[in-house]
């Protein structure tokens, strides 16, 4: 398994080198995604399992033009459309994946909104698979809680009135809950070390 991790790991910080500002995203969005599914009761090897998930959650990248990826400019309603197109190309690289369960799932629907205002096909609610719901969320308090090409980054307390906001909306309302209570306990900052 330890081989397994680190060539999994390897993929994850090549696709983040992709992108100016996303080192260690992945491993982030990894970390967060493996407590929260603690903290829902998962079993160590669930929690094991959607750490590697979240790795490759962004895979799809690779199939993103690095201009795009890296423009310091707003973007182009097409330039916006080929970045949205990441979920499905990562589904496509990952689908036949057997031991990583739900890889697949995990880089297609991580940006669905739990409303259905998300892409690639506006699921919502409980039609998400909730591998998905988990990264969607993780992959959120990563973007807040580190800079961007666009703006620095929230404080925790910030970025969970973000979730809390968003609850019902973009995210789970239980996992929203849940995510609430982990940071008022401070287990995302422990997790950044």
């Amino acid at each position: 398994e330890a081989v397994a991790f680190h060539a999994v790991t390897t993929v994850a910080n090549f696709i983040d080198s992709k992108e100016e500002y996303n080192q260690g995203h992945s491993t982030r969005v990894a970390k967060y995604a493996q407590a929260i599914a603690q903290e829902l009761g998962w079993s160590a090897q669930e929690a094991r399992n959607i750490h590697y998930v979240a790795l490759l959650h962004d895979i799809g990248k690779i199939g993103v033009p690095i201009d795009v990826l890296n423009k310091k400019t707003a973007l182009t309603t097409a330039e916006q459309e080929l970045i949205k197109k990441h979920t499905v190309i990562g589904a496509e690289i990952l689908k036949d994946i057997k031991t990583v369960e739900n890889a697949s799932e995990g880089a297609m629907y991580h940006h669905e909104k739990y409303d259905g205002s998300g892409y690639p096909y506006g699921l919502e609610g409980q039609d998400i698979p909730l591998v998905a719901r988990i990264i969607s969320i993780a992959d959120a308090i990563d973007a807040m809680t580190s800079d961007r090409k666009y703006r620095v980054n929230l404080s925790d307390e910030e970025a969970c009135d973000e979730i809390r906001k968003y609850s019902g909306i973009q995210f789970d309302p239980y996992i929203s809950s849940v995510v609430i209570r982990m940071f008022e306990e401070g287990i995302f900052e422990k997790l950044r070390g």
